[in-house]
């Protein structure tokens, strides 16, 4: 599949898990007005216990590449935002997720503490599970290490079996009806660069855009189902034209 899956699935199944919870909104500043950031906190609260589990799927096959990175970098954003001091909160959630990164024994108990903080809110577990398949999914394909530890978070979640396939499934099918753009002329319109710019105004360009109409953790409450529909195919749209004009450029 090549790169032309990366960063164009961000918002797909985040449409599919919200079409049930069109109004959800814990993850606010209010909720978290009085919450004391440190890293003791951070950690051990939902969202931290979250980023580590990211870690574990991210770091599966050895390495985080720069489409995992860039994903996890835009969800660092959304999540610190809704914190007090959202720049020593960043800080704190890249921490946990460099040392969590770094082992792999510890997978089921952090998964099991997460499906404690959440047991009783399907809404979230749907959530997060879901995070983790589209993450697993960012580089084009799931390998047979990301697939186990996604396998383990979801048995500790008692995250419904059903519902995992048929997250699972939508990704792949997502996955197997992307085209690319029509032509280059298409693709420099699309991100509204011209073919005389250089690559790094081209990849500011695309990055402005995604975290545009990316819609995250964060960022996905309160919006509607079309809302949904538009952002994931305007991603999509993004990406192929961002991995047209790079393949075009080699």
């Amino acid at each position: 599949m090549g790169n032309l899956i990366v960063l164009a699935i961000l918002g797909a199944v985040l449409y599919y898990v919200f079409k049930s919870y069109s109004k959800y909104e814990d993850y606010s500043k209010e909720a978290f007005k009085n919450f004391s950031v440190s890293y003791e906190a951070l950690k051990n609260s939902e969202l931290g216990l979250f980023v580590a589990l990211v870690a574990k799927v991210a770091k599966a096959d050895g390495k985080v590449d720069a489409l995992e990175a860039q994903l996890v970098g835009i969800m660092f954003d959304d999540i610190s935002a809704v914190f007090p001091e959202p720049e020593k909160t960043k800080d704190i959630l890249k921490r946990i997720f460099e040392e969590e990164k770094q082992h792999r024994n510890n997978i089921e108990s952090i998964a099991q503490q997460l499906a404690t903080a959440i047991r009783r809110d399907k809404a979230k577990q749907q959530q997060f599970m879901g995070f983790l398949i589209q993450l697993a999914f960012v580089d084009g394909e799931v390998s047979a290490s990301e697939e186990e530890i996604l396998q383990t978070i979801a048995q500790a979640l008692e995250f419904d079996p059903n519902l995992y396939h048929k997250i699972f499934d939508q990704f792949e099918s997502m996955m197997a009806n992307m085209t690319p753009q029509n032509s280059i002329n298409d693709a420099y319109k699309i991100l509204g660069v011209s073919p005389d710019d250089d690559m790094a105004t081209i990849k500011k360009a695309y990055r402005k855009l995604v975290r545009q109409y990316h819609p995250d953790i964060i960022k996905s409450q309160g919006k509607g189902e079309e809302y949904m529909k538009e952002a994931t195919a305007k991603t999509q749209e993004i990406n192929q034209a961002y991995e047209m004009i790079k393949d075009a450029r080699k």
